[in-house]
């Protein structure tokens, strides 16, 4: 038998919740969830009580948000040849500036 896995309230977490999504909205979650620095189940959760989302810098969240800048600079070269800024980018841009504005200064 599973072991019960239970939440920072002492709640059993024993019911399944599934949506489908597509692939772009996928990709979007998947940007603010690495960003986030939770897990995407925490991520979900939160989002959905209308939680505050608190960014803690650590490694794995900087690596995220150099790997996300890495792209945005490929698709801002993109744009500078003369093509369209698509509504994810200026979304992963928000984020982004909302994630760098929110982290928690390090001693």
């Amino acid at each position: 038998m599973a072991l019960k896995v239970y939440d920072g309230q002492g709640r059993w977490r024993n019911k399944t919740v599934a949506f489908h999504i597509s692939p772009e909205e996928n990709e979007q979650l998947g940007i603010a969830v690495r960003l986030s620095g939770l897990t995407k189940q925490d991520y979900i959760i939160r989002r959905l009580q209308d939680r505050e989302i608190v960014v803690v810098g650590n490694p794995r969240v900087y690596k995220a948000l150099r790997n996300q800048l890495a792209l945005m600079l490929d698709e801002l070269r993109r744009i500078a040849s003369g093509e369209q800024v698509d509504d994810d980018l200026l979304d992963t841009i928000h984020l982004i500036t909302a994630t760098m504005g929110g982290l928690k200064e390090e001693c």
